[in-house]
């Protein structure tokens, strides 16, 4: 039975109560924060390397949903030091931050220490549920300084999705702090009767140190140093290392775990020094974001708003990542079946083979405030769970880890026919069960995402594009899969099956007056008339039969569509295009991925190599080159950087990794785990790019290193050296 809530009523302008959206108060690009993460703490910081705990700020150290360290602020002799510089590391392993002191001055206005004589460093990494620093304090002044180091602190333990601007009506409470001679612990006593804490510990001891300040007295002699080492711990007891652990050993522990996973990956370095600096960023912020599950390495989503499990983004992650380090897919396989939903649980809109959307670990989830505690809310992720099994056993021969999955394979296959197609119709069709849910639950969620060409919402339930070539994706691997296990009844049956759906889609889904797939079928099987990038996806997967590519493809490319750093989420010529919003208008790294990977396919290469340098140019622009989750679909314009979205998660995984999914697309890269082979089908470079080399391309034990070089019209590819029994093929 469909107990799917209508959504007639949905305010067209305004999001309704409940959507959880992120209020635009300021915006992250302006502030350019510094970001580290480890596991599952994270911390955001300003270019001083302070927290400043201010109405709207972001800024924090959190773990686990909850912000433990709200507020740190360094002063020297009551003033806040000068900025030099603020970096993080290429490989994101710590924050460094240069300061000196300002003029300071007595109380009668006098100065008494010029500027520019004390140098400080602060260094920071996070570790294992704790944050790490060093501050090295050096006179460079010609007679001996008395210096005043203050740390004010507090914590607020918020939840997370208080500090996105959810208001709650009650909250626990905070406990009286207790204090030592070298270190305080804040507590607070959540509704969920849980004790969250956070342990500050000095060394040496602070000459004063309350609940919230903590005091160093410093007599530096002419060009001498002084340190001071300071660790917060959440949650002390819960943690698995010694009771202390001192900065450097934490240091070298968090940079060898650091080293060993990054070692995975393939190791990319080009002709162009711009866009190997934004490759190792996009390398660098895939690690950081990962995370090791019992189950396997686990990319969370982005920081600060998403960092924790979600399924979409790292099923999307994944596939991007698939040729670069298959480790990644297996775990994020694994985990996602050890979560799969088992029951029907309306409040999670959980239905039994539905793969994860989202979970969090917060009071607000705990108490049940927000629906996000272990919450099924997503239409596709159970399609790119299958789809991504496949391409894992296509690009490593992996059957042992694809045997294991089977039963949770078929799980999700019977979700699709059944729960997925609450009407009969043969497309998979999304709504929420509670009011609660949310509205729209493809990758564009946001309430006013899907709508007809006037402008006015669909009313569920929704069958989107991009799902339906999800689902064709899924059937098609499955049954290859099925073929491999020896199944050859099953293999023929999802075979049948996603013939069936790619002639219902072509009839239903393409429109020969927008020359392009419809965004969606409303629930009385309306089309959504609008030209929008998830036709591209059709693309991705094989589902847009070949007469349909070159049309797709022009509307994709066309002016309107592609802004010259992307492919809009939306055409301009559409009812509501806004450049500035978030789903409609702007553009999404991740989804000009996959729109590439498509017209790859479909021997588009020159239309994806465009879409790579656009990505590129505007990563020229961009801080850190760190691809945002999302900027506005402003036209580009020669001599300017594109326009910043305001609140966009900055590193974001699927974001991070456009620009490596955008390399394999260009060079036509394949593997074929049975002969050992990595091939290169009609491999071409984007013009920013005169060379690429790929050491350590993998099949098993076995490696390769090539060097792709432009020659004329055409690309060379030359093997480097071998590894084990490999080879590399290559078709122009």
């Amino acid at each position: 039975m469909d107990t799917t809530l209508p959504d007639q009523a949905i305010p067209a302008d305004n999001p309704p109560e409940g959507q959880f959206v992120i209020p635009a108060t300021g915006s992250l690009h302006e502030l350019r924060p510094r970001t580290l993460k480890h596991g599952d703490t994270f911390g955001v910081f300003d270019h001083n390397g302070d927290a400043i705990g201010a109405p709207g700020s972001t800024d924090g150290i959190y773990h686990r949903d909850t912000r433990y360290l709200s507020h740190l602020f360094l002063t020297i002799d009551g003033q806040r030091p000068i900025l030099l510089s603020s970096t993080v590391r290429d490989n994101n392993a710590m924050l460094t931050c240069d300061l000196t002191n300002p003029d300071l001055k007595d109380g009668e206005g006098k100065v008494t220490m010029a500027h520019d004589l004390i140098h400080i460093r602060r260094s920071r990494f996070l570790w294992n549920g704790g944050c790490y620093e060093r501050m090295a304090i050096r006179n460079f002044c010609d007679t001996t300084r008395r210096v005043s180091i203050e740390l004010a602190f507090a914590a607020d333990f918020a939840d997370l999705f208080e500090v996105r601007g959810a208001v709650r009506e009650r909250r626990g409470e905070h406990k009286k702090p207790a204090v030592t001679a070298d270190a305080v612990v804040l507590a607070y006593l959540g509704l969920d009767k849980r004790e969250r804490k956070l342990r500050l510990r000095f060394d040496p001891a602070p000459m004063r140190l309350t609940g919230g300040q903590a005091c160093f007295e410093l007599e530096l002699e002419p060009h001498k140093m002084e340190r001071i080492f300071l660790e917060l711990r959440c949650d002390p007891e819960r943690s698995k290392l010694p009771a202390t652990m001192g900065f450097f050993d934490a240091f070298l522990d968090s940079r060898r775990a650091l080293r060993r996973s990054a070692s995975r990956a393939t190791a990319i370095s080009s002709s162009n020094e711009i866009f190997n600096e934004g490759v190792r960023r996009s390398v660098s912020d895939l690690y950081m974001l990962m995370t090791d599950t019992p189950e396997g390495p686990y990319p969370y989503a982005g920081i600060p708003w998403f960092s924790t499990v979600f399924g979409r983004d790292a099923l999307i992650t994944a596939l991007e990542t698939l040729w670069l380090d298959p480790a990644i897919a297996r775990g994020v396989l694994n985990h996602l079946a050890v979560n799969q939903a088992t029951e029907f649980d309306a409040a999670a809109d959980a239905e039994p083979g539905k793969i994860l959307h989202e979970v969090r670990y917060g009071e607000m989830a705990e108490l049940g405030e927000v629906p996000f505690r272990r919450y099924y809310g997503s239409i596709d992720s159970t399609p790119l769970f299958i789809l991504l099994a496949g391409a894992y056993l296509e690009r490593t021969g992996d059957l042992a880890t694809i045997q294991k999955l089977w039963p949770n394979i078929q799980a999700a296959l019977h979700w699709i026919d059944h729960e997925g197609d609450r009407d009969g119709d043969g497309f998979v069709e999304y709504g929420r069960r509670t009011s609660e849910g949310l509205i729209n639950q493809a990758w564009k969620d946001s309430h006013d995402s899907i709508f007809h060409a006037d402008g006015t919402l669909a009313k569920g339930p929704i069958a989107v594009a991009e799902v339906q070539a999800y689902v064709y994706g899924a059937w098609r691997a499955a049954a290859e899969m099925a073929q491999r296990l020896g199944h050859p009844r099953r293999e023929f049956e999802l075979h049948a099956k996603a013939d069936i759906l790619r002639t219902a889609f072509d009839e239903q889904f393409f429109d020969e007056e927008i020359g392009t797939y419809v965004l969606a079928l409303d629930g009385d099987k309306k089309p959504c008339r609008v030209r929008a990038s998830n036709a591209g996806h059709a693309l991705m997967t094989g589902i847009a039969l070949p007469e349909r590519a070159a049309s797709v493809a022009r509307t994709l490319m066309a002016g309107s569509s592609f802004c010259g750093w992307g492919v809009r989420t939306i055409a301009a010529s559409e009812a509501r295009y806004n450049p500035m919003s978030y789903h409609n208008g702007s553009v999404w790294p991740h989804d000009n991925a996959l729109i590439g990977a498509g017209l790859a396919r479909y021997g588009f290469r020159h239309e994806a190599a465009r879409i790579s340098e656009g990505l590129f140019a505007a990563s020229i622009y961009i801080d850190l080159r760190r691809q945002p989750e999302l900027f506005c679909g402003f036209a580009r314009h020669p001599g300017s950087g594109p326009t910043f979205y305001p609140v966009a998660c900055s590193p974001q995984a699927w974001a991070a990794v456009a620009p490596l999914s955008l390399i394999q697309s260009c060079l036509g890269l394949g593997f074929d785990p049975a002969r050992s082979e990595v091939s290169f089908d009609r491999p071409l470079l984007p013009d920013f790019l005169n060379q690429i080399t790929l050491k350590g391309l993998r099949i098993g034990d076995n490696a390769v290193d090539v060097t792709l070089t432009r020659s004329g019209s055409g690309v060379v590819v030359e093997t480097l050296a071998r590894r084990g029994d490999i080879r590399v093929v290559t078709t122009n």
